[in-house]
């Protein structure tokens, strides 16, 4: 949610720079005036405020620091301290519950998926979403190997460990694949 709400601010935030800038470069005196005038004008604004009543000026100077700093200071910490799930919380059978690790998963699919034929690494990053893993194989094979097929026998092997070995709910899942380099036939 907080990626959908970042990715909206800073794509407004660029367009209104590009067209600032844009109106800039064509109209570089405009610009310039208008933004002048509109300090000016806010400088004014002002003044004419704390002349008129000096402690609501004061009031507002505080309500629109706080309300400042408590906007942006907690949008800042949810950007750079995400509280994201390490683990994925399931119940049991007998209806206990349980949060396994997403390392553990990782490791888990890592080693069973590095016992198929023609795969010779496994880089898989896990991430909890709810109660669902999302997962992302980096998948290095042998050169010769049938894609589609591979890709089938991972996706499956996959799914079988995830969903029936482990109990937990499996939510995106995405491949790729990469594969070793042929061996020159020259060097030997």
């Amino acid at each position: 949610m907080i990626n959908v709400f970042n990715r909206i601010v800073v794509v407004a935030l660029w367009l209104i720079l590009l067209a600032a800038v844009g109106y800039t470069t064509v109209y570089p005196d405009r610009a310039l005036t208008a933004v002048l005038g509109s300090l000016s004008m806010a400088r004014d604004f002002l003044r004419v405020q704390q002349q008129a009543n000096s402690m609501n000026f004061l009031i507002g100077q505080v309500a629109a620091g706080t309300v400042a700093v408590l906007i942006f200071g907690s949008l800042l910490w949810l950007e750079l301290w995400p509280h994201r799930q390490r683990g994925v919380r399931m119940k049991t059978m007998k209806g206990s519950s349980v949060e396994l690790d997403t390392d553990s998963i990782a490791r888990r699919l890592s080693w069973h998926l590095d016992q198929l034929a023609d795969v010779i690494t496994v880089l898989p990053d896990v991430k909890s979403r709810g109660n669902a893993v999302d997962i992302e194989l980096e998948v290095e094979t042998a050169p010769d190997i049938d894609v589609p097929m591979k890709t089938d026998e991972v996706v499956e092997s996959t799914r079988h460990i995830i969903e029936e070995d482990m109990g937990l709910r499996l939510g995106k899942l995405d491949v790729r694949m990469r594969h070793l380099p042929f061996e020159d036939e020259w060097e030997a």
